[in-house]
């Protein structure tokens, strides 16, 4: 039922073809699970389809290993008209150990679409801990800042 499904995670090990050229996971296949995540926690809350807007904010903090079990947490924490902010936290380790450690963290911007691709409404979420406002509000702050930055990078963009 939409507007119930607020968080997802995603549980796997990390294979051998998820491997670089430096013998740890690759950050493409780190950005394919986050979109994945994003993707289905979008779709859980919105009930629709869900397409990837915005993906920043992206810190590599500690490398995967393969044959890491890996979670990878995503948290609806802003709505907007068609549009959710998704919180997501990557956390690997030992799949003998129950410990977990923070490897990448970023936001995603899903937006939901109806069945002729146009961006579709979806439901409200309220914040109700103290730490849910807070992500909220930082939710909020990081729009003012995609503005400039988006508008920044248009330095980098041939006409």
């Amino acid at each position: 039922m939409p507007g119930t499904e607020r968080s997802l995670t995603l549980r796997f090990l990390a294979e051998p073809a998820d491997v670089n050229f430096g013998g740890k996971v690759h950050g493409g296949a780190v950005m394919k699970w986050i979109d994945l995540s994003a993707y289905g926690c979008a779709a859980g809350w919105s009930g629709k389809y869900c397409i990837t807007a915005y993906v920043g904010g992206m810190h590599f903090v500690k490398p995967i290993l393969v044959g890491n079990i890996v979670e990878v947490e995503a948290k609806v924490i802003y709505t907007g008209t068609s549009s959710m902010h998704i919180r997501i936290l990557v956390r690997a380790g030992d799949p003998k150990s129950s410990e977990r450690e923070l490897c990448t963290h970023c936001i995603a911007v899903m937006v939901a679409m109806d069945e002729n691709g146009k961006p579709s409404a979806v439901p409200d979420w309220v914040p109700k801990t103290e730490q849910d406002k807070r992500q909220r509000e930082s939710a909020i702050k990081l729009m003012t800042m995609r503005d400039q930055i988006r508008e920044e990078m248009t330095t980098y963009v041939d006409n």
